[in-house]
């Protein structure tokens, strides 16, 4: 569990940490000092204007109260000349600062307000990990890594070429803060660095100007700020071969022209958002009559992350993905577009001994922050609900219901206001190829073309293609039921999850469900699932006075959610199997190296399926990081995740065992 720090401010107003008994910025002019120390002594001004990327990388060691941030963002913003269109900021912290410590603590800075009001509405939640926070349209990325940084840096994904062009080497004085001014923190600074990667820094200490030559830095001496009587600054001049990525999860980014995208839910729209914001050329193609008629149709879809008692990868990946869903869709809201909702939490009940002893678990572990999720006493799950029930319960106040449909257009909407696309819908594409390195794409009629990349976000029709045949997908139908309300059951002011969920009324009914089939792609309403539905209500909750007379059911939706083997989304590269087990055939022997070069005839090809139920929670994020990837940007997660939503890691698995 991440802790956040205990701090009071001193007479001066300035902030000081309880745990290092040092200050979070000079009491001189900590605003001034930020600029002399890391921005002019990076020199990112005069890099803005001049940079060999469109995204400029910056890398700081603690984040504190964010003022090197918030700074370098208005320097940013007042740059004229700049050819470099989004800053990407990558910070970290061991002891994130509270909300209201952060509010006090930028009050002191009035030049920075309008920054500051944004950066503080977005702060994220004491929880460990990586957190995007993004503004302006996607113009400036802040990745917020939660955690202690000796742990934090080896988990971040990078290749030999390196991803950081200037490093804020910050937090306490060494002699406060031993623990992170270390060699191996040296050393990642380097292996890190892209060519001519920079750093700065407040102080000049013997070690540290050591410590960083021998990791490969060019040290230069500076006189310091205030009464500091020197600082250092320096350069890597070339970028070493260290990398993260293991090859066989290869990333390997290609030059981007124009984007074709397969497919029209909630996959598909937040591919257009993430990729407007980068300003990308791409196409939509749409097999339906419109967007979101098919796993994305429901009326009503709740939104909430599923958690486990340990702070298990999967877990890790879906809190994550929460916030920075609730994220993107308060954006689109923010921006005018509207779709139905209500962020009325969700109620998981504890229906059964097994789900009080899961609850119980999770609680006693305590490895979520309360913010996200917490335990209810079923009295006061009961006002929380507006409804008298039987259980106690874990809640999750930021969740909610959203209409799918309604939200995909939104997005889609909003996307196409940042940059405009071209929507086929009714178009279904039977095949891709390759011509002359280009990608183009047939629908039986007309040939669509070209392209540098395809990515398939087709659902449970994702691996109906050559190329993706042997992906291991399984589509499961489930079936949502609509119930007509009642005077008692229109009091429902809460999401109810038992074995399924019941959400709040809207347009007169509530929804009731889901089944589960595995291995089927039916979509006709069964009468038999709407039974299954209205029995799991009246088991669970028929004696309660909200679901008397609740068993109108006037209409339902059936739909085929695209599942993988282990319920992880499949995000990244589609490799070419034949080539790929030749490469990397020394995995069946244990070994980490001896690979053979990975020729792979599937380049600027793509998948983001497999998002199963949970769609609404993981979609964003999994956008983010494919567009990250195919951008060559920094990843929003870490190595272990990467590697457990990489559609190669069953083919790993596999070799690894032998079994291929």
């Amino acid at each position: 569990m991440i802790k956040n720090a205990h701090i009071y401010f001193n007479e001066s107003g300035t902030p000081v940490a309880d745990k290092f008994d040092d200050i979070y910025f000079s009491t001189d002019d900590g605003l001034a000092e930020s600029t002399f120390v890391f921005v002019e002594k990076n020199q990112i001004i005069e890099r803005l204007s001049k940079h060999d990327q469109t995204h400029f990388v910056i890398a700081e060691t603690g984040f504190g109260t964010g003022l090197n941030f918030l700074n370098t963002w208005q320097q940013f913003a007042l740059c004229e000349n700049k050819l470099v269109k989004k800053l990407h900021f990558i910070s970290f912290e061991k002891y994130p600062i509270k909300k209201n410590d952060l509010a006090q603590s930028l009050a002191a800075w009035p030049s920075l307000k309008p920054y500051a009001d944004k950066l503080i509405s977005q702060y994220p939640i004491a929880m460990q990990g990586c957190h995007r926070v993004e503004f302006c349209e996607g113009a400036i990325v802040l990745d917020l890594w939660f955690g202690d940084i000796e742990e934090t840096l080896p988990q971040l994904c990078f290749q030999k070429k390196g991803i950081i062009d200037a490093w804020y080497l910050d937090g306490f004085a060494p002699s406060k803060n031993p623990d992170m001014w270390q060699q191996s923190l040296f050393n990642a600074m380097a292996n890190l660095g892209r060519d001519n990667c920079t750093f700065a820094t407040f102080t000049a200490s013997g070690f540290v100007r050591r410590g960083l030559i021998e990791a490969g830095f060019t040290v230069q001496k500076h006189k310091g700020f205030g009464k500091k009587r020197e600082m250092i600054s320096g350069q890597l001049l070339k970028a070493n071969d260290k990398y993260s990525t293991p090859k066989y999860y290869p990333r390997n980014a290609k030059k981007i022209d124009k984007i074709a995208i397969i497919g029209g839910g909630i996959a598909t729209a937040s591919l257009a958002l993430s990729l407007s914001k980068r300003a990308a050329s791409f196409d939509i193609f749409c097999k339906d009559k419109d967007v979101a008629m098919g796993a994305s149709h429901n009326q009503q879809g709740a939104l909430y992350p599923h958690l486990q008692a340990n702070f298990s990868r999967e877990s890790q990946f879906y809190a994550h993905s929460f916030f920075y869903a609730r994220r993107c869709y308060d954006e689109v809201l923010t921006k005018g577009y509207e779709f139905s909702h209500q962020w009325c939490g969700v109620l998981l009940h504890a229906i059964n001994e097994e789900k009080q002893k899961r609850q119980a678990s999770l609680i006693e572990q305590n490895k979520w922050p309360q913010d996200l999720i917490r335990f209810v006493t079923k009295e006061q799950a009961s006002t929380i609900a507006n409804v008298v029930t039987p259980y106690s319960g874990l809640f999750i106040e930021q969740g909610g219901w959203i209409n799918p449909p309604q939200l995909v257009k939104a997005i889609l909407d909003y996307s196409y206001a940042i940059k405009s696309f071209k929507l086929n819908t009714n178009t279904k594409v039977e095949k891709f190829y390759q011509k002359e390195d280009c990608w183009y794409l047939f629908d039986g009629k007309t040939e669509h073309g070209p392209y540098s990349q395809i990515i398939i976000a087709a659902g449970e029709h994702s691996d109906t293609f050559e190329q993706t045949k042997s992906l291991d997908l399984h589509p499961v139908r489930g079936q949502v039921s609509h119930i007509k309300a009642t005077d008692k059951s229109e009091k429902l002011s809460t999401v109810l999850c038992h074995k399924g969920y019941l959400t709040p009324n809207y347009l007169e009914h509530h929804c009731i469900g889901a089944t589960f089939t595995k291995n089927s792609k039916e979509i006709h309403i069964s009468e038999n699932d709407n039974s299954i539905n209205l029995k799991q209500v009246t088991d669970f909750y028929g004696e309660c006075e909200f679901t008397q007379d609740l068993n109108d059911i006037t209409s339902a939706k059936a739909a085929i959610r695209c599942t993988s083997f282990d319920h992880m989304p499949l995000v990244g590269q589609i490799t070419d199997i034949n080539s790929y087990q030749t490469s990397f055939a020394t995995l069946r022997h244990g070994s980490k190296y001896g690979y053979l070069p990975y020729h792979s005839s599937t380049s600027g090809l793509y998948i983001f399926t497999g998002l199963g139920a949970r769609g609404l929670c993981s979609a964003p994020l999994c956008a983010e990081l494919l567009c990250s990837e195919i951008f060559d940007e920094p990843l929003p997660i870490d190595l272990a995740m990467n590697e457990a939503l990489h559609p190669a890691r069953f083919t790993v698995r596999d070799l690894k065992r032998n079994k291929i």
